[in-house]
């Protein structure tokens, strides 16, 4: 079984007639089972819930679709007898068919491993794939992604966004004007499944980088031990340039750990004076002293702080995340004038660090898409002394470390979500003096009318309220985009009411 599995390493070999179970029937899945199909293999589809339309395709493309509860190996996916399972990211090493398929001896692929062995279904102008360049970490991958991308483009390179941003990697693959490189953002799910592969065709970069190691998604890999080797894979097998962050010392050491193809180089990043082989800051400017003949005595500028500021991308964290970039795009061949030029146009996505309103001397911001306290502590220290809302779903991760070191520097902070418990006994150690509010939704029909209510009472001119959850939406949300979606919102409600007349502006308001 094996065997074949070894030599299915092209588009153009022969997939035909290859039982394959797809598990999970998301945007992912769905890809995963129209590549396999197009490829000529016999694919099942195995989920515990499919999206409508999904459904509906599958039999047009030629799949077999098995709706049914996973708490067990269902016997249809038994009389598929697969020789290979690929698996949605979703699945994680305890779930009940992954742990069979590692103990029965199934092949286990994600859908990047499977990308990468038909990588070359749409050729460049000189016969080869797309190079790949990848990114994981904690906090900040899709930012990175997208200034990478966008800064290959300004190189006259064309270049996709793909993987866990949104894009599926095997949509990227199949498209068919074909691109001269594909910006990989990863999660540590993908790169579990990828740390199950080995072999000759095990994928191999061009660049690649860890931004940051910070607890996350403890539930699904079992440990920080765990977390940590799944985002470690990044780096192997990479070719020109493993980009560290100097500034955690987790990602050096990854890189350190690394099997990589002979020459490749490490490249730090961080926001202070770079050494020979990083980017850093020097006097404002940000500067490249890693992809220059005379990298010893000299420093190739890219930019100023003072142009960042103008397209609003001055936080530490997101300064970091052009570094990052900068890098990665300077590994693949830009030039330092069209990363400059693709910076001047270049802005943040939607929750992330968005302002969303100012309006009686208050700045409200959305940065819904901090989803883990990494994420969340990058936009404090953007905001010190803000009202802080935070909560949700904590996904395992102990919560104290944060409120220890940001909760005191808050003027307040309005705890949501189910598991508010863990936050309130932590402000209760770490920062007793700050005022805390709880937002019960089962007390309430409009969790941030009420977020939002409270915060007005608080705020006083200057003052910035922070949606910055620390945690995942899903116990009140259909998203981290739903969520700030509701917040801004609310606020716009609360403005308007205002301008009408709804609150006194002379009035005292409560106080906690």
């Amino acid at each position: 079984m094996n065997d074949r599995l070894d030599a299915l390493t092209s588009w153009h070999a022969d997939w035909s007639g290859l039982r394959v179970v797809v598990l999970g029937l998301s945007v992912t899945g769905f890809s995963a089972a129209d590549t396999l199909a197009e490829l000529g293999a016999d694919v099942l589809v195995v989920t515990e819930k499919a999206d409508e339309e999904y459904a509906r395709l599958l039999p047009v493309i030629g799949a077999t679709l098995h709706t049914a509860p996973l708490a067990a190996v269902p016997a249809e996916l038994l009389a598929h007898a697969p020789e290979l399972i690929v698996a949605s990211p979703g699945f994680g090493p305890s779930h009940p068919v992954i742990a069979w398929a590692l103990e029965a001896g199934v092949p286990l692929w994600g859908d990047v491993e499977l990308g990468w062995r038909v990588r070359d279904k749409v050729l460049r102008s000189d016969g080869t794939p797309a190079d790949w360049i990848l990114i994981t970490g904690t906090n900040g991958k899709t930012t990175t992604t997208q200034l990478t991308a966008t800064m290959l483009r300004a190189a006259g390179r064309r270049a996709a966004p793909c993987g866990n941003i949104g894009v599926p990697v095997l949509d990227a693959i199949r498209d068919p004007g074909g691109f001269d490189a594909l910006v990989v953002e990863l999660s540590s799910h993908q790169l579990w499944y990828l740390s199950l592969q080995a072999g000759p065709e095990r994928l191999s970069p061009l660049a690649s980088v860890c931004l940051n190691l910070a607890e996350d998604h403890l539930e699904w890999h079992g440990s920080f031990a765990a977390y940590r080797d799944a985002k470690a894979q990044v780096y192997d097998s990479t070719r020109v340039a493993c980009v560290y962050n100097k500034a955690d010392e987790a990602t050096r050491r990854m890189v350190e750990d690394a099997e990589v193809v002979e020459g490749a180089r490490a490249i730090g990043f961080d926001l202070g004076v770079p050494g020979p082989s990083d980017v850093g800051v020097v006097e404002g400017i940000l500067v490249d002293r890693a992809f220059l003949a005379d990298r010893a005595t000299s420093a190739l500028e890219i930019t100023t702080l003072a142009e960042l500021a103008e397209a609003g991308l001055t936080a530490p964290h997101i300064v970091s995340n052009i570094l990052a970039a900068t890098a990665l795009a300077r590994a693949a061949g830009a030039s330092p004038a069209a990363i400059r030029e693709a910076l001047r146009g270049f802005r943040l996505d939607a929750h992330r660090i968005e302002v969303v309103a100012r309006a009686g001397g208050i700045t409200w911001v959305d940065d819904s898409k901090a989803t883990n306290p990494h994420a969340a502590a990058s936009s404090l220290s953007a905001f010190p002394g803000a009202i802080w809302v935070v909560g949700g779903l904590l996904k395992g991760v102990d919560i104290s470390g944060l409120v220890a070191a940001r909760g005191p520097a808050t003027k307040a902070v309005i705890v949501i979500g189910v598991e508010r418990a863990p936050l309130t006994a932590a402000f209760a150690r770490h920062a007793p003096d700050v005022p805390l509010f709880e937002v019960d939704h089962a007390e309430t029909e409009d969790v941030m009318a009420r977020v939002v209510e409270l915060a007005r009472r608080i705020a006083r001119d200057g003052d910035v309220v922070l949606l910055a959850p620390a945690a995942a939406s899903f116990d009140q949300f259909s998203s981290y985009a739903d969520r700030g979606r509701a917040f801004a919102r609310a606020v716009r409600d609360e403005i308007e009411r205002d301008a009408g007349g709804g609150h006194d502006a002379d009035a005292p308001r409560d106080r906690p």
